[in-house]
């Protein structure tokens, strides 16, 4: 009894010292923000003094002037160096000879207008477009209605929801002149409607009173100031009705002087791809969908205005049955002053908007303990760190026939360089000849980690060397959780690699992740697998010469993304996959085998991921040299044509993270030169 009382005593003393341990971190704690609140005070009051300075509002222009200096240094330092900038300007040439098929040239003529106009389906959807005004300039206010008007598909309403000020009262006028406009030409009826608001809600608010309005059974999102392709309602019923579709979306482009044709900034976009838009709202223009999608939820929630866009994009796709993309450019954004368009420094607080919807996504998914930073590329790009779950044991397959240097330089770098430390690396030996590769061996065989496995041992990979048998072989013997699959010739950069690998490996959607391979000269080697990519139409590596410091398209290079493929060079994969889908196909000896590989994963529904922060450098085929000259080459062709064979219709139909505007004989995503696109 005494022992018991003695005890409760402790643990009461226990308590109350713990208590008062966080009652002292708590008043620190507030002391220090008291201090940082009257720092920023301070801090405020000489910038808002600064502001008001005379001489700083006269330096305007020359300030304006230093940040185009400065942004045009950041551009030319992403081009890396001189050869990178030529092609940079090559590039742009390009594209702007391309421009000139997707402004007003791809708009239908009389005849495909009547054609369209007159085209009759099993469902004719009709469409609510929202849009919220305020103090919506006239020319853009009447530019975006005439837009609306001209759409060759006519079963559409358009619901104005109106929080401009006594200022602007011009706004309600205009819309009213179009309403009578659109009532004579449907003969007593419009389907323009129209409300003004008793006080502005902001966007959210304003587009949720649109919504109030609609009647229709898919809902399209449109900004006061931005155009419409004259077809795009009618492509977009096309897709409902041809595939079912119940969130659409299409290309879009940038523009400014008040003319569509003068466009900035063209942006084609892959079909859906979720790491892709958890990393950035690439869908963003012209949403469209099925208004049951919104059944038990609101459409914008003001909470993340700013990117009030991305967190319904994000919600509303993850219920979608059907996402479709139309690869066709027929959203026409405008950029001017205050828009986001113009830059995202316009409205600072979108970003952390953004973050906060993509939290609240993932969150969802189940995912916990994992970190949203921007990235180079952009403020609302984002780097997503997922919690590596355990610590799972990976098994490093090396394939190996002499080159004592390359090895060596590989196996030191993962055992020198390597954050991660459950793995094991299994080197496969092939018929080696020299002295010097054994020698390396019985010293490799030192370190408990290092398993050599002899090829010639064995009667699948007897005969002329085939890297898939040679591989399949070493996973055989592996006894860890994931298989990585990785070239001798590589050389480890990012100490975190195989960390940034597992984190998506570990994910239950996701099949194959690879790495960012850089060649010597800092110059990239692999970015993901395009499918038809190249002059044999099997597959290409994306963004292939660039220089490492490059963005990529639309901040492709900073940012992980779904992919179809990855190099099997450095190739992770659970253990368990591997095995799923019968390891790699022994057909295919030399070449193709890791796009076959991850083409069979795709197959079975998961995804595979190209993350860009796994960076090592490979020094490209110097064990077995290039397939470019005689046997190899002819070797390669044969291959090449087994690949078409097997996945013809895969090929047919495109890779879907890679748009069909783009062109399959350049790694750039250079645009195809053809007039009339749409």
């Amino acid at each position: 009894m005494q022992e018991e009382k003695l005890k409760g005593i402790d643990e009461a003393s226990y308590y109350k010292e713990a208590y008062e341990r966080e009652h002292i971190k708590c008043a620190d704690l507030a002391g220090r923000i008291a201090e940082l609140e009257e720092k920023n005070d301070e801090l405020s009051f000489k910038i808002n003094r600064i502001k008001s300075n005379p001489i700083w509002k006269a330096s305007a222009p020359v300030r304006r002037g230093v940040h185009f200096l400065l942004r045009l240094r950041s551009r030319l330092k992403n081009c890396g160096n001189l050869r990178g900038i030529i092609a940079k300007i090559k590039y742009k040439q390009r594209e702007r000879e391309a421009m000139e098929s997707f402004g007003t040239a791809s708009f239908p003529d009389e005849a495909r207008r009547k054609q369209e106009r007159e085209s009759v389906f099993p469902r004719m959807v009709k469409f609510s477009i929202l849009v919220p005004l305020y103090n919506t300039p006239v020319e853009f206010l009447k530019a975006m209605l005439d837009s609306v008007i001209n759409q060759t598909y006519e079963n559409w309403e358009l619901c104005l929801a109106d929080g401009s000020d006594s200022e602007h009262a011009y706004v309600g006028e205009v819309c009213k002149e179009y309403i009578e406009r659109d009532r004579a030409y449907g003969k007593g009826e419009s389907r323009i409607l129209y409300q003004k608001l008793e006080k502005n809600e902001k966007i959210s608010g304003n587009t949720n009173r649109c919504y109030g309005m609609a009647t229709g059974e898919y809902i399209g999102l449109f900004d006061h100031d931005d155009i419409l392709h004259p077809s795009v309602l009618y492509e977009y019923n096309k897709a409902v009705n041809e595939q079912d579709a119940d969130y659409i979306y299409c290309d879009e482009t940038t523009f400014k002087n008040n003319d569509i044709n003068k466009m900035l900034t063209m942006h084609f976009k892959p079909d859906y791809a979720i790491d892709n838009l958890r990393a950035n709202n690439y869908i963003c223009h012209f949403s469209v969908f099925d208004r049951k999608l919104l059944e038990g939820t609101e459409l914008f929630r003001s909470k993340y205005d700013g990117s009030q866009d991305h967190d319904m994009i994000l919600r509303l796709t993850d219920r979608a049955k059907k996402v479709v993309h139309v690869p066709k450019l027929m959203y026409y954004w405008r950029s001017h002053a205050g828009s986001v368009a113009s830059g995202i420094e316009a409205k600072p607080y979108a970003i952390d908007a953004a973050k906060g919807a993509v939290a609240e996504h993932l969150r969802k998914h189940g995912y916990k303990h994992f970190k949203i930073t921007s990235t180079r590329a952009f403020e609302t790009i984002f780097k997503i760190s997922y919690q590596i779950i355990g610590n799972p044991k990976i098994s490093i397959i090396i394939s190996n026939k002499d080159h004592k240097d390359d090895l060596d330089r590989c196996i030191t770098s993962i055992l020198e360089k390597s954050t991660y430390d459950n793995y094991e690396v299994i080197i496969v030996e092939n018929n080696s000849e020299t002295a010097e590769i054994w020698e390396y061996y019985e010293k490799l065989k030192e370190d408990e980690r290092i398993k050599i496995v002899d090829a010639n041992e064995s009667k699948a990979t007897k005969g002329s060397f085939n890297y898939s048998a040679v591989n399949n072989l070493g996973v055989e013997e592996a006894s860890g959780d994931y298989i990585l699959l990785l070239n001798n010739d590589t050389q480890v950069i990012t100490v975190n690699w195989m960390e940034e690998l597992l984190m998506y490996a570990q994910r239950e959607d996701v099949g194959a992740v690879g790495a960012k391979l850089y060649y010597e000269n800092k110059t990239i080697q692999h970015a993901g697998v395009v499918l038809a990519l190249g002059a044999h139409r099997t597959a290409g590596h994306s963004h292939y010469g660039q220089h490492r410091e490059n963005l990529g398209y639309m901040g492709r290079l900073c940012y992980a993304q779904d992919v179809s493929a990855v190099t099997g060079a450095c190739l992770m994969v659970s253990r368990e996959l591997y095995d799923k889908v019968g390891g790699l196909d022994e057909s295919f000896a030399i070449s193709l085998n890791d796009v076959d590989f991850c083409l069979k994963l795709r197959q079975l529904g998961y995804l595979n991921v190209f993350t860009p922060f796994a960076e090592l450098y490979h020094f490209e085929s110097i064990s077995r040299g290039l397939d470019d000259k005689g046997e190899k080459a002819k070797r390669y062709e044969e291959e090449s044509a087994r690949f078409r064979g097997k996945w013809k219709e895969v090929l047919q139909k495109g890779d879907p993270y890679y748009n069909p505007n783009f062109s399959l004989d350049r790694s750039d995503f250079s645009l195809k030169i053809e007039k009339n696109m749409i």
